[in-house]
């Protein structure tokens, strides 16, 4: 038996017996190309539309996710590594479900479809392709997030059963195909009208960094050959894994050149950017807001559908302009639980990584054993409920840190967390004069639920958050007013150090918009020294000596970047430099890899 071409993508590997393609999902087996773990699912839950993300697609609906292990592309920074690279295929979490399984699932949950996301159809094509021909028989709605590097032979056995697809362009450009592992971009831009002429209800997403403007711009003229109508979705570029936190483009930044592209396009949305209008679907003829949205974690979004909603067709409520939206507005929006649903998920898998590279594990298996049993009774729950503050983290450190084999590094990695940590607690206890802190995520209006750990680490750090004084929603928060922000009146005010915004750029905002707070007048706004300070990694101790020292510099004078220095050399084994981290939970710095 010789070798075969496998022609589900474009890539068309050549697979020999005993071997796999790029995805290494697919083997050769009786002269036929057959997947490696048929039926096997890492995420199968309940999300709302707008997680996918899919905004023009019956807003607000509820549908039945399903994502495995794998992937075609290898992109550089890309927020699914621990899913498509790290993830064991075999792994016993990942749970077996037979197509109609997945039918009866969907039925049950009461999903008006079945969407793949996460890692791409395309790595798990037979049983795809099998579940939605059920899904279509069955009057249920199929869609994806895919590369679209379909073969013309694989995109028509799915067309007839596509009902929405969301294409992650990588670019407009043959070099950033070639990024990612794919010799070309012209299989995408085929597929893309052959999709759109078909009649699949077509949205776009690309990432923007600093570098590629010019290919965004180029990418929005061609689209507009085809429809000003096409959603164009703008995924600011938030580094991970080997990528510079040069790439990543300011708040600021990425909205000005959203505007641009609205001169080409009648709909562009900037997503990976907490508080901005840009997520809000504006009515091309009058201008006003159709439908709003709010930032729902890494590549999400969530529509706010208010009482009495006057959108319950495709026109704007205002003018009655016919708007390019398929389906009715639901009267409410499914609320996944926690990190469940979309990218949040893969944060979580991250956060237990970023505990174990910190004891100085190296190789993906210890990692795999914890993820496992992550997946045990109720353990995401746990995990979730656990982070959220610094003394049941550091118990989870022990917990992880035996479940992968490593006890002993663990209590060292926790020790030095009690130690740091009882020392500004002693430092603070007897203070008075607490400041009221607020804690915002990108921009000035966005504003971190109150039980998070940030602002867990505003109490510790002697301060009083002013965010347990709002209602908790949304995920990780949700906008306000700028008058509740100025009633709230915080004296001093940090900015997340997971998505971020520089201080000047933040403090100008702030004027714009008319906050009065007290942080604002005295420039008391302040953004952490380096990324991972204060959530989702071991690394939020040196986050709260930051706090700490800003809040009581006379009781907490810490050297900051001595402190940080010492904890990268302890737990990472390599000197800090703040210019080779990026926004990875786990990952210290760009250049750190495993050894297996």
């Amino acid at each position: 038996m010789g070798p075969m071409n496998c022609s589900i993508c474009e890539l068309r590997c050549r697979i020999s017996e005993g071997r796999t393609g790029v995805c290494g999902l697919y083997e050769l087996k009786e002269n036929q190309i057959v997947e490696r773990f048929a039926d096997r699912y890492l995420v199968a839950c309940p999300i709302s539309i707008e997680t996918m993300p899919i905004l023009h697609f019956h807003p607000g609906a509820k549908f039945f996710q399903i994502s495995t292990t794998g992937c075609n592309f290898n992109c550089p920074g890309c927020i699914s590594t621990v899913l498509v690279r790290e993830m064991f295929h075999d792994s016993r979490i990942l749970q077996h479900l037979t197509a109609e399984q997945i039918i009866n699932k969907t039925r049950e949950n009461r999903c008006e479809g079945i969407v793949f996301l996460m890692n791409d159809p395309l790595a798990a094509f037979p049983r795809f392709i099998k579940i939605a021909k059920l899904a279509h028989a069955e009057g249920l709605k199929i869609g994806c997030s895919s590369n679209a590097y379909f073969t013309p032979e694989s995109l028509m056995q799915l067309l007839p059963y596509l009902d929405f697809i969301n294409i992650g362009m990588k670019g407009f450009s043959d070099r950033a195909y070639q990024a990612c592992g794919a010799p070309t971009i012209r299989p995408v831009l085929w597929n893309l009208k052959t999709l759109h002429g078909s009649g699949v209800h077509v949205e776009i997403s690309c990432i923007l960094t600093r570098e590629n403007q010019s290919e965004l711009m180029d990418l929005a003229q061609y689209l507009s050959g085809i429809s000003r109508r096409i959603p164009l979705q703008v995924m600011r570029f938030l580094p991970f894994e080997a990528a510079a936190i040069s790439q990543e483009p300011s708040i600021r930044e990425a909205e000005n050149f959203c505007r641009k592209l609205r001169q080409i396009l009648d709909f562009v949305y900037l997503f990976n950017t907490p508080g901005s209008l840009l997520l809000h679907t504006y009515c091309p003829r009058c201008g006003d807001v159709a439908l709003r949205r709010d930032f729902y974690g890494p590549m999400g979004a969530k529509i706010r559908i208010p009482k009495n909603s006057g959108l319950r067709e495709d026109r704007c409520p205002s003018c009655s302009c016919v708007l390019p939206i398929a389906g009715t507005t639901a009267p409410s929006s499914y609320q996944e639980g926690d990190f469940e649903g979309g990218y949040p998920f893969t944060r979580a898998l991250e956060m237990v990584e970023a505990m174990l590279i910190a004891m100085g594990v190296t190789q993906k298996s210890a990692v795999v054993l914890a993820w496992e049993d992550l997946f045990q009774d109720g353990g995401l729950k746990k995990l979730h409920r656990n982070i959220q503050h610094p003394r049941t983290y550091i118990d989870a450190v022990r917990y992880f840190g035996k479940k992968a084999g490593v006890a002993d590094r663990a209590e060292v990695l926790a020790d030095y967390l009690e130690d740091r940590l009882a020392r500004i607690e002693a430092a603070v206890a007897s203070v008075a004069d607490r400041p009221r802190v607020y804690y915002a995520m990108g921009k000035p209006l966005f504003y971190i639920n109150g039980g998070r750990l940030e602002n867990q680490l505003v109490e510790t750090a002697g301060g009083i958050s002013v965010n347990r004084e709002l209602s908790a929603g949304g995920r990780p928060g949700r906008t306000l007013n700028v008058s509740d922000l100025n009633r709230l009146n915080p004296e001093v005010i940090f900015i997340s150090a997971f998505i971020s915004n520089p201080v000047d750029d933040f403090l100008a905002e702030c004027l714009e918009l008319g906050v009065q707070a007290d942080a604002v007048k005295q420039k008391q706004i302040f953004v952490h020294p380096a990324p991972g300070w204060d959530f989702g990694s071991p690394r939020w101790i040196l986050g709260l000596m930051y706090i700490a020292s800003i809040l009581h510099p006379d009781r907490c004078n810490f050297n900051l970047m001595a402190e940080a220095d010492r904890f990268y050399r302890n737990f990472y084994g390599t000197p800090f430099d703040p210019f080779d981290t990026n926004r990875s939970f786990s990952k210290p710095h760009r250049y750190w890899r495993w050894k297996e």
